[in-house]
């Protein structure tokens, strides 16, 4: 007679943070339960601290120069890449598309196709943008005057709620495509593409610090960027939906080191399938203007 087999045991997930290209538990030590949008659970997820926050913007600025010094047709290259690993590992962001929007497998297919078309849509800007934002500009006098876009510095991102792939990849791939590097607050109770999206960014060829990806409660993290005075832009678009904070509030509190704000486009977090624009690069960008005097 066959002895039964055991019943097996589920090996339970507990992710951790993102930062500066390393994998570290949150310094607090903290987690928290991750449920599919039918309360079954999903997985633990680090909660994240001001202290890890500190510690995310520190990565994100030791990486910036080297990101932003690349040549853009390389940065496009590298970002490329990120989309043939999201294309090789679908199958799991399905999945966890699925589970935490409460999507079916067809419609959840989708939006994973979109935020993969959407990734090598801001790609294929990286050498492109300089030549539709600069200029040669017309002066009196025998001089050249030419004016380019340069990249922010470091962007605090606080990702969409509710669109948990697709809206992260809609405020994280333009913001880092023209040289800026970004510390990303993870949708608080849909954090696990951005998870996902961690371990692909990994295993690619993005220098570690161009994203670090914190995930925890918005209300916490958040306030801590948005005064921080190493970070040079916030988009906080990801308070829609927050619980415990507004994007009002975010805003006051970037003002007191009068730091670029992205601002929702209106009160409601809608739809993310046309969120793709120049103009989203050029929010992170600020123009250098050099003067060259002309030959003999």
């Amino acid at each position: 007679m066959r002895a039964t087999a055991p019943a097996r045991i589920d090996v339970r997930k507990t992710y951790k943070l993102f930062i500066g290209g390393a994998f570290p538990r949150s310094e607090s030590g903290r987690t928290y339960e991750v449920t599919s949008a039918k309360g079954a659970f999903l997985a633990n997820a680090a909660q994240g601290s001001r202290k890890d926050a500190r510690d995310a913007v520190r990565a994100a600025r030791s990486a910036q120069p080297g990101w932003a010094g690349a040549t853009a047709y390389n940065r496009g290259q590298v970002l490329y890449r990120v989309a043939e690993l999201l294309e090789g590992r679908r199958a799991q962001f399905v999945a966890d598309v699925a589970a935490g929007e409460g999507l079916t497998e067809r419609r959840a297919q989708d939006v994973v196709s979109a935020a993969i078309d959407r990734w090598v849509w801001y790609a294929g800007w990286s050498d492109k943008v300089a030549q539709v934002a600069g200029n040669a500009n017309p002066v009196a006098g025998p001089y050249f005057n030419l004016s380019a876009p340069e990249p922010t510095g470091v962007v605090a991102v606080i990702a969409p709620q509710a669109s948990s792939l697709l809206g992260l990849v809609s405020v994280l791939a333009p913001a880092i495509v023209t040289g800026n590097t970004v510390v990303v607050v993870a949708s608080e109770d849909r954090p696990l593409p951005a998870i996902s999206l961690a371990e692909v960014l990994a295993t690619s060829d993005v220098p570690g610090g161009v994203v670090n990806i914190i995930t925890g409660r918005t209300a916490e993290i958040a306030p801590h960027l948005a005064k921080h005075m190493d970070v040079n832009a916030i988009d906080v678009a990801g308070a829609l939906g927050a619980d415990g904070i507004t994007w009002g509030e975010l805003e006051a509190d970037a003002a007191g080191t009068v730091k670029r704000v992205l601002r929702p486009a209106d009160d409601d977090e809608g739809s993310w399938a046309e969120g793709q624009s120049l103009n989203a690069i050029l929010a992170y960008t600020e123009t250098k203007t050099v003067w060259h005097p002309k030959g003999m």
